[in-house]
């Protein structure tokens, strides 16, 4: 296959996980595959902050990944973190196999506001797509309408584009080219990438 693996991590919103799987097909080019869902990350929740740690998350995924597919973006319902930060939407290996999405602060739920389905599918796209393009190489771009563009807080998240601008569509479709041929490639000679 050499695409996307997508695996839910703990109770997610199922047409959420479908509805990310469907934008990253569409907006890469590439193909996706659902995983059987993962055990919650218990494993990762830090007592003292009430949230998940996102680091402790990717190195599971990392363990998990399988050997067929160029990248695996773990979607999870927990607000996680890293040290340096109060929270992260998402976090990825730069140019490495895996992502982790929180779908927690995506929701206008968590900020004391009626729910609003749109916005939040909206807000999920955005950010599956900006974590998978962190994957593939992609830094955070100055185009401030470019799903690569760096949001710190939900303000900024909402005024950035859905898609990626010109510039970082043609440097991903070329990453994305090169890693799924690569990921294929190793599974037929029997190798792990």
């Amino acid at each position: 296959m050499g695409g996307i693996a997508i695996a839910t991590a703990g109770a997610v919103d199922r047409e959420a996980a479908s509805w990310v799987e469907s934008c990253l097909a569409t907006a890469l080019g590439i193909d996706t595959e659902r995983l059987d869902p993962l055990p919650d990350p218990s494993y990762a929740y830090d007592e003292g902050r009430g949230q998940y740690s996102s680091t402790l998350v990717l190195h599971d995924a990392l363990a998990r990944r399988p050997a067929h597919a160029a990248r695996l973006l773990v979607i999870t319902e927990h607000d996680i973190f890293i040290p340096m930060l109060s929270f992260v939407y998402g976090q990825a290996q730069l140019d490495g196999p895996v992502a982790v999405l929180s779908l927690a602060r995506l929701r206008q739920e968590f900020y004391g506001l009626p729910p609003n389905r749109p916005l939040f599918l909206v807000r999920a796209r955005k950010e599956a797509l900006h974590e998978i393009g962190h994957t593939f190489g992609l830094t955070h771009c100055n185009d401030p309408g470019c799903a690569m563009a760096l949001s710190t807080n939900i303000e900024q998240l909402d005024a950035k584009g859905s898609d990626y601008c010109s510039g970082c569509a043609t440097l991903l479709r070329d990453a994305a080219r090169v890693a799924c041929d690569g990921a294929e490639l190793a599974v037929r000679s029997g190798g792990i990438r």
